[in-house]
């Protein structure tokens, strides 16, 4: 039987940030993938890559990306400050996050974009998602400007060469079932693969396996009742084993367990992920245009919000909609805007000249309801205040039940277009509390030694929402601390 420096749980960004820093200091690691290979990476392989980071100005981002004098000159990147991270991720949790973790996440978040360049990831710009092009150049807005090439699968495949180069042993179809632990601690993993239980022990064990959005019981179990009917955006693996495993072994729970990252989700794609069209299901142009629902009602202000602040909390109001789904309404005036998403030929669309012909298209909606509904909206726009994408731009509605806050457009330019979509949860936000040295904490309030934790099985970071690119930066920030812990418990220094 061998023993292990470190075994780390989990094959995505978190776990492989963890196991290349682990691989840093001590010998032998492994990674217990619970997938098979062609299905390793959890949701990170589903994401768009992006990492929320903060930089100030194109000469940070040029340590990461490489820039060409051109893109340089047509293009404002903006700035992002710590202190505007800090006031996006409180704001956005609506001061829950958990100030000493939060902290870290954000000092560390440039720095650990810098070790994973040097590791040998590498980054773009986000043009196509995150830049608008105004008079002849690229704006950048929301602070979401890096994105790793090739994104999620780009970020996973990176990842995983440079790990299994730098001699970190990957078992794939390897599934954790439980922790070894006693009184001094925790010392490896029971793990089932090939149909085989055996046990791996380890001087250390990092878990990164994600959250429980694959378990239906423990969605509704958690986040309540008809979470069950939710389509899962990423991996089918992610089923909360092993948050189950380490609170089976005293470890705290912690966070918003009632709450997780939802978004507007094609209503007809399959019930997990799929890597083929990966992120392509999500439907994030909402802002331009208005939500519909069975009722034939607008439910939510569409313009509350850049996109990237409200989408991970809108698929929970789309799932609370009669039928667990809306219709996303467009005209021909924002049609250039709309992301490349709207262009797959796996959407549930329909398109028409008229909006009396277009509420007699949206299946299952009340269309005397949903005509008046358009009609009402239309009349409530301020056509004084001018459209205007970069910016909260104040074009609001008055007047209605439900206001539209900014960019709203009246819906009168043919051919209009509508999208049907239902939610789509992508990670659970409740999970083990960490310290700051990434320790998994007992129900006790001390670590338990030999156990430590990153990504979205850590709890107390997310609550409600969350800004958008944090995902991978809080795996990465989190998985390396959790990695540098595990290999000094390891490989203690004289």
């Amino acid at each position: 039987m061998q023993t292990w420096d470190v075994i780390v749980v989990g094959g995505g960004n978190a776990a492989l940030c963890a196991a290349l820093s682990a691989k840093e200091t001590a010998k032998r690691v492994l990674v217990l993938e619970r997938a098979p290979q062609e299905e390793s990476g959890g949701n990170s392989r589903f994401t768009a890559g992006l990492l929320r980071i903060v930089y100030n100005g194109a000469d940070d981002l040029g340590q990461l990306i490489e820039l060409s004098r051109e893109e340089i000159e047509r293009t404002d990147f903006g700035t992002y400050t710590s202190d505007q991270f800090l006031d996006d991720m409180a704001r956005v949790t609506e001061y829950r996050c958990d100030p000493d973790l939060t902290e870290i996440l954000v000092k560390e978040s440039f720095p650990t974009a810098l070790w994973m360049r040097r590791q040998g990831v590498r980054f773009t710009a986000a043009w196509g998602r995150q830049a608008f092009k105004i008079e002849g150049r690229f704006k950048f807005w929301g602070g979401l400007t890096l994105e790793a090439i090739g994104g999620g699968p780009g970020l996973v495949d990176s990842l995983t060469q440079i790990a299994k180069k730098s001699g970190i042993e990957i078992w794939y179809q390897a599934r954790a079932t439980s922790l070894i632990a006693d009184d001094s601690g925790v010392h490896g993993v029971a793990v089932k693969r090939a149909g085989k239980t055996t046990e791996a022990k380890a001087k250390a064990v990092v878990l990164a396996a994600g959250g429980f959005q694959a378990n239906a019981e423990m969605r509704a179990r958690y986040l309540g009742p008809g979470w069950e009917l939710a389509k899962v955006r990423g991996t089918r693996f992610n089923t909360g084993d092993v948050i189950r495993m380490a609170l089976d072994a005293g470890a705290q729970p912690i966070g918003n367990w009632s709450g997780c990252h939802a978004v507007a989700w094609e209503r007809n794609a399959p019930e997990f992920g799929d890597l083929a069209v990966g992120d392509q299901f999500q439907k994030h142009s909402y802002p331009w245009g208005i939500y519909i629902n069975a009722e034939g009602k607008r439910f939510v202000d569409e313009g509350a919000d850049f996109r990237n602040y409200t989408y991970a909390k809108y698929g929970r109001v789309i799932l609370k909609q009669p039928g667990q789904f809306a219709w996303q309404v467009f005209d021909a005036k924002v049609k250039s805007q709309l992301r490349d998403e709207y262009r797959i030929k796996q959407v549930t669309k329909v398109t028409a000249n008229t909006l009396e012909e277009l509420v007699k298209k949206l299946d299952d909606v009340d269309a005397d309801t949903a005509l008046k509904e358009i009609k009402a909206y239309n009349a409530a726009v301020r056509k004084d205040i001018p459209f205007n994408p970069n910016v909260k731009d104040g074009r609001c509605t008055t007047g209605l039940t439900v206001n539209k806050s900014n960019w709203a457009n009246t819906i009168d330019t043919p051919p209009f277009e509508a999208y049907a979509v239902t939610c789509g949860i992508t990670f659970t936000f409740g999970g083990l509390r960490i310290n700051t040295d990434a320790q998994v904490i007992s129900t006790d309030g001390e670590p338990i030694p030999g156990l430590y934790a990153a990504g979205e099985l850590v709890g107390g970071i997310f609550y409600f929402n969350y800004p958008g690119g944090t995902g991978l930066t809080n795996g990465a920030v989190f998985g390396k601390i959790a990695g540098a812990s595990a290999a000094k418990r390891a490989v203690p220094h004289p």
